[in-house]
């Protein structure tokens, strides 16, 4: 096949932006639709868009949808239509939007779950906790899973905290939140692997990584989607083996094409998978991106064909952090007007290595803060070392000036206590 060429990417809240631009600067022609309104503005002036994607499919080579929510079924349709296509199915979406369904799938495949049960009132849950004490994870399903502030850690082992929670999630988010889950907690080391599937298998190497998802160092603090990541490729481990290798079949079957993670406790007992992201991670895809050792867009063109099996990436580790002002994490349309829209960011050296765009814009050769989530720039590093890798992203950081920016200063810094327990368990040995 040759060369692809033409790249339309679809997105319901502008998560894709980056790899979109990553294409378009490889000389690629880029569409790029935006289904929100109001985050239409994301990437302008970096990425050419579109108001409708439907009427450009037959321009297209390669169309790449960046979420679940529904976008499965457009890129079945469209792959059963003959298109090259980069998404999931109706299937694959629901191992993420309905947490019940995706723990059941994982058992159905031969994998051990933790403990679980689904309910769609707060006073049933509530009481659940008071008859049956223990430490739980509260996770929401659905649309509201994306509010990642919503999932809470309990601590106590008497169950008092989640209770507390429950009650006033209760108060404030009984039309958000209609179905959630108590899940037992497990205590252990959390890890994920991931891979990407090109129709008929997972495409080599795998994703080892370890994400950061509470808003301060040191894990304080609440919930949010992610403010970094640390990573590194690597051939199928035990973990792999005993989570996503099990579903290689029944992806097939589906006609997967795309990324697909597992997050998993893992303790000298066993390996629990705790969740799937079935479609890129944001910003793990970002972070990825960096170390390929092939242009990206040959690596989606590959992917969505099914022809690339195996691919090339760059040696050692790779770490990438958020930075984001307010009101991120919260939804607060006041603050983020006063304190954030449409900000200067400045680079005190025109040197751009490892800078990933989010909610950015591009006026007047000005970079903006856009959207509204406060989410604005991922930085990466690389290095053989984790050490290598942290210092190279912090140094990059020190040459970006927003006013008001916060990121964490620990990304990776886990890494070193975690890998000599999954060392000693055996859970990273590959074959």
């Amino acid at each position: 096949m040759e060369a692809a060429q033409k790249f339309l990417f679809v997105s319901l809240d502008a998560l894709i932006s980056d790899i979109a631009w990553q294409v378009h600067k490889e000389g690629r022609d880029v569409k790029y639709y935006i289904g929100n309104e109001s985050e239409r503005s994301i990437a302008e002036g970096f990425v050419p868009k579109v108001d409708d994607w439907e009427s450009h499919v037959d321009w297209a080579d390669v169309i790449i949808f960046d979420d679940v929510l529904g976008q499965g079924e457009h890129a079945k349709r469209l792959r059963d239509a003959g298109k090259h296509v980069v998404g999931g199915t109706p299937y694959t979406d629901k191992l993420e939007d309905d947490r019940t369904f995706g723990q059941n799938e994982l058992k159905r495949h031969g994998v051990s779950i933790i403990p679980f049960q689904e309910f769609s009132d707060f006073d049933s849950a509530i009481e659940h906790v008071k008859a049956n004490p223990a430490a739980y994870v509260i996770k929401p399903s659905g649309e509201a899973q994306n509010i990642k502030r919503l999932l809470f850690v309990g601590r106590e082992d008497d169950g008092k905290d989640v209770i507390h929670v429950l009650e006033s999630y209760k108060a404030v988010y009984s039309d958000t939140v209609k179905v959630f889950q108590l899940q037992r907690r497990v205590k252990g080391v959390e890890v994920a692997v991931g891979g990407f599937f090109n129709g008929s298998t997972f495409m080599m190497p795998i994703n080892v990584n370890f994400e950061h998802k509470l808003l301060f160092p040191g894990d304080i603090g609440p919930a949010t989607g992610e403010m970094g990541t640390c990573m590194y490729w690597s051939g199928p481990n035990r973990i792999f083996r005993a989570t996503l290798g099990k579903l290689e079949k029944k992806l097939a079957e589906e006609g997967y094409v795309g990324y697909i993670d597992v997050n998993c406790i893992v303790n000298g007992n066993g390996i629990y998978p705790l969740e799937f992201t079935a479609r890129f991670g944001y910003p793990t895809i970002s972070i990825q991106a960096d170390g390929l050792g092939i242009p990206v867009s040959d690596f989606l063109a590959g992917m969505a064909s099914g022809s690339l099996a195996e691919f090339k990436t760059k040696r050692g580790f790779q770490i990438g952090l958020r930075i984001v002002v307010p009101p991120f994490p919260y939804n607060d349309p006041k603050t983020f007007e006063a304190n954030s829209k449409d900000r200067v960011i400045i680079f005190r050296k025109p040197n751009l290595d490892g800078v990933h765009i989010e909610d950015v814009k591009l006026v007047n050769n000005e970079w903006l803060i856009a959207g509204s989530s406060g989410v604005v720039l991922i930085v990466t590093g690389m290095g053989v070392s984790v050490k290598q890798a942290q210092a190279q992203a912090y140094q990059r950081v020190k040459n970006i000036l927003i006013p008001n920016m916060y990121y964490r200063k620990d990304i990776g810094d886990r890494w070193f206590e975690d890998h000599d327990k999954l060392h000693t368990w055996g859970y990273l040995r590959e074959n």
